[in-house]
């Protein structure tokens, strides 16, 4: 693996410097805390410019797909985004017929973005580890850094050859403890914040 160590403080590219882009791909179903904690730390360790949240359809490596809609995830992604600057949402990958792939993505946004652009695949401590069952991580990986979220003091693996950097710090629960505390008629406030939690409640609220 070629791995590329954090500086302590990151301070601003100069303007002739390649921008840093981030793609973060996933379900959010629902958006929670901890993926505006992950995209942050991305701006705030690595130096990314922009963070593009990219909700899938369907994920390729999952046999059901998301519980919500996929207008309704979009929505509480723009909600949780709006008053964050630097990141932001698109449709792209919910827009095309499943399943779509990430380095089909990766492709799409290196290929029509800046040239001067610097592009990374922001993702989890655990997809990381599933990065061989992925489709072509070979090539996603000639288009892309990946950003490893690694939380709570955990150590990714190295990769021969893959340029990565690996971010710090920790997030609570899951996409799926917030469906499952909404389903049994308990609190999520703790990993939904206000702009979006009026939404989640009537979309995984059973009872």
């Amino acid at each position: 693996m070629v791995r590329m160590d954090l500086p302590e403080n990151v301070s601003p590219a100069p303007p002739s410097a390649p921008r840093k882009i981030a793609l973060f791909g996933g379900s959010f179903d629902p958006v929670h805390t901890g993926h505006l904690a992950i995209a942050e730390a991305a701006r705030e360790q690595a130096g990314v410019e922009r963070v593009i949240f990219l909700p899938a359809a369907r994920s390729p490596h999952k046999t059901e797909g998301p519980t919500a809609e996929a207008e309704d995830r979009l929505r509480m992604l723009r909600l949780a985004t709006a008053d964050r600057p630097g990141l932001e949402v698109s449709d792209w990958e919910v827009r095309r017929p499943p399943p779509n792939y990430s380095w089909q993505t990766a492709e799409r946004f290196v290929n029509d973005g800046s040239a001067n652009a610097e592009w990374f695949w922001l993702m989890g401590a655990d997809q990381w580890e599933a990065l061989d069952r992925w489709a072509r991580p070979d090539f996603l990986a000639s288009l892309v850094i990946f950003l490893v979220f690694a939380r709570d003091g955990v150590n990714p693996r190295e990769r021969k050859g893959v340029r990565a950097l690996f971010l710090r710090g920790e997030f609570p629960g899951s996409s799926t403890e917030a469906r499952r505390l909404l389903a049994a008629g308990e609190s999520a406030d703790a990993l939904i914040g206000k702009p979006w939690l009026a939404e989640v409640r009537r979309l995984y609220t059973t009872r």
